[in-house]
């Protein structure tokens, strides 16, 4: 039996996608908690329709905004079509909260004990196609002597273990801060609350991928969160990408200054 055949269907197709792949930008959009998707074959992971729905199963909102960041900045966007609870593609195959058994106040069944092959079968089938194709992306554009930035879109929730979440948006960063920095200086009396490394930071391990695919080259790279709140409906998301379409570019432009 192949990866393939143990976790997709001929109708789920492959777990990467990827829009605008012949986009002029140099941002390169990574989404990996875009989708709350369960591989058929894997049933729900003894999870409710409610919890799948939740925040524990996928990040709301960070795709739309993400796709809209695409077309307005013209930036290829890479994204993972199943969930993160199946496997969590911004953290590394030895990291327990890869194929997490438990996510907030969620226990995921589906997940205790899993066996060496299962997890090998696993990352085989989602995390390792979808970082190849990031580095397959950054490796053509490189090569091509483009310059590239990386940016991950994510989504958080306002309450978290019973506590509320004061912070709107994230701009997060592992030892490089230059794009951070420069969008911290541009989001400065903003009406939002934009704070650093919040709600998570890299000593929480939420910045596997800028460490994969950004740090290892010195390329610009930023982290955004996004309170999922601000991003329920088409509205908002529009808002906010307009916002971080404008803030993102007056800080690229102040970097190549």
């Amino acid at each position: 039996m192949t990866v393939r055949s143990r976790f997709f269907t001929e109708a789920e197709g492959q777990a990467v996608g990827v829009e605008n792949a012949g986009a002029s930008g140099d941002v390169l959009l990574v989404c990996e908690h875009a989708s709350a998707t369960i591989p058929q074959k894997l049933g729900t992971l003894g999870l409710s329709p409610e919890v799948l729905a939740s925040h524990a199963a996928w990040d709301p909102g960070a795709l739309a905004v993400a796709r809209l960041l695409s077309q307005t900045m013209d930036a290829t966007l890479v994204y993972q079509r199943f969930s993160r609870l199946v496997y969590d593609c911004n953290r590394p195959p030895e990291s327990p909260s890869a194929m997490p058994v438990k996510s907030e106040i969620y226990d995921i069944p589906g997940n205790f004990e899993l066996g060496e092959a299962e997890r090998y079968a696993r990352t085989s089938a989602l995390y390792v196609p979808f970082h190849d194709r990031v580095n397959q992306i950054i490796a053509e554009r490189q090569a091509a002597g483009r310059k590239v930035v990386v940016v991950t879109v994510h989504s958080f929730t306002p309450v978290y273990h019973g506590k509320f979440r004061p912070v709107q948006i994230g701009i997060l960063h592992d030892t490089d801060s230059r794009l951070a920095d420069a969008m911290l200086t541009g989001a400065q009396g903003s009406a939002l609350t934009i704070n650093r490394n919040d709600p998570y930071g890299p000593e929480d391990g939420v910045t596997h991928t800028l460490r994969l695919h950004a740090l290892p080259d010195g390329l610009l790279n930023v982290m955004i969160e996004i309170r999922n709140d601000l991003v329920t409906n088409e509205g908002e998301q529009a808002a906010i990408a307009g916002f971080l379409h404008e803030l993102m570019g007056k800080a690229l432009s102040s970097i190549d200054e």
